[in-house]
């Protein structure tokens, strides 16, 4: 039936689909928080430097938060001037 017939992105190719998406500045910051994590596993686990290992451990959280302040006060923007320009 033609009403119930979904149009699929599945069959697209994944260089067809990363062509589409933007880079944004959360890809970097995610891998810095991956980073972190595993550098303050290191820290703690391997070094024995507990108190190290947790300060790096709190970069993590710290970076993701920031880039979704960002990303979000971007969206914002965004907005404001979509409907702004009514």
């Amino acid at each position: 039936m033609a009403l119930l017939e979904v149009e699929s992105d599945a069959d697209e190719k994944p260089k067809e689909m990363s062509k589409r998406v933007p880079t944004s500045m959360g890809d970097p910051i995610v891998a810095m928080a991956a980073g972190s994590v595993l550098l303050a596993w290191y820290e703690f686990y391997v070094k024995g430097d507990k108190m190290d290992g947790i300060f790096v451990g709190l970069w993590a959280p710290s970076l993701l938060a920031m880039a979704s302040y960002v990303q979000q006060k971007s969206i914002v923007n965004k907005f404001k001037r979509g409907i702004s320009s009514f």
